[in-house]
């Protein structure tokens, strides 16, 4: 299979269009039959499955010199052609926001997402963000979707800290969210919830959708919830608290909030989901400090394990329990020694 790419000025009537670079590739045998968008997903250049459905059906893709369909069969010898776009640059803002590397290469980047920082740039939120972050350290980004910007295939609440994967380019961006939709990806968080767990591990397996009044929640009471399982193991029993490892086998928008607090067990802090910030009457006063202090819910993405997207090793990150929590932590295990 012969692939030429061509970098330059896509041009019409003599004047400068776009910048990109074109390519020519003939096919061999071994491609043969394949779907045309198929095929151009499998290629380096870069693009998935419907990045490239979409080119086809822009007809910047072309077939024996003809438009075609995504959907086209090919045969030895057809010759497939197109123009690719340069990636446009992103609109945003570049921040020296301090930032906690826990590996980086050419491919991916891995942080310890702080507490109370936002992922993603949003309306009320359109600076301060870990993207706004990534785009001052990174020098190195690649075209994402069109768009040169750092990868986000993955998100924790603004409350959640952790481990993060973030991609650099767009080949590693179809990797990691091919392994988060097929669930391959092995994730386990450190939670402190209120109550008390009568069973040492279990599986909570609770559809979650929007909530059907209260748009900025999600619930299990929905009509058109998404399958969400949640595995849990007591790690340590105090009075009134349970520090918790959790093992989402899902990735649902708030799942392990949902799920611990329709068990009746809603995370310390939890200012969504919890009663009235959970700081219960019971508690002591020293305690209510810790846990308004924290002013976020109790949960922390301690370990995440993927395959690189460029060697195929399955490589592990690790965060430490942060300061906020360990100190609620620390606090309870001295209450439990005096009590």
């Amino acid at each position: 299979m012969a692939l030429e790419t061509f970098s330059g000025s896509n041009s019409q009537n003599g004047q400068e269009k776009e910048r990109g670079r074109s390519f020519h590739i003939t096919i061999s045998p071994d491609a043969e039959g394949l779907r045309l968008d198929q095929f151009l997903s499998r290629e380096e250049l870069g693009l998935s499955r419907s990045q490239a459905k979409k080119l086809i059906e822009e007809g910047r893709i072309l077939l024996n010199g003809r438009p075609a369909k995504p959907s086209a069969h090919l045969k030895t010898n057809d010759r497939v052609s197109g123009w690719l776009r340069e990636p446009e640059p992103l609109t945003l803002r570049p921040e020296g926001l301090p930032l906690s590397i826990l590996y980086e290469d050419t491919s991916i980047i891995v942080v310890d997402k702080p507490p109370n920082m936002v992922v993603h740039p949003a309306p009320g939120n359109p600076t301060g963000t870990l993207v706004n972050a990534l785009l001052h350290h990174c020098t190195d980004l690649g075209g994402i979707n069109g768009v040169i910007r750092p990868g986000i295939v993955h998100r924790l609440d603004k409350g959640t800290s952790g481990v993060m994967v973030v991609a650099k380019d767009d080949q590693a961006y179809q990797h990691l969210a091919k392994q988060f939709k097929n669930r391959s990806v092995e994730k386990a968080y450190l939670a402190l919830a209120t109550g008390h767990f009568h069973q040492d591990e279990g599986v909570i397996d609770w559809a979650i959708g929007r909530h059907p009044r209260e748009r900025k929640r999600m619930s299990i009471h929905t009509k058109k919830g998404r399958p969400a399982v949640t595995r849990w193991r007591v790690l340590e029993r105090f009075p009134g608290v349970t520090f918790l490892q959790i093992l989402p086998q899902t990735g649902r928008t708030h799942q392990i909030r949902v799920h611990l607090a329709s068990m009746g067990h809603p995370l310390l802090g939890d200012p969504l989901y919890g009663r009235k910030g959970n700081v219960s009457s019971t508690f002591d006063p020293r305690l209510r400090e810790l846990i308004k202090a924290m002013g976020r819910q109790a949960l922390h993405a301690e370990r995440l394990r993927i395959i690189h997207p460029r060697t195929g090793e399955k490589v592990e990150f690790h965060s430490p329990l942060p300061e906020d929590m360990e100190r609620v932590l620390i606090h309870l295990r001295i209450g439990r020694k005096t009590s």
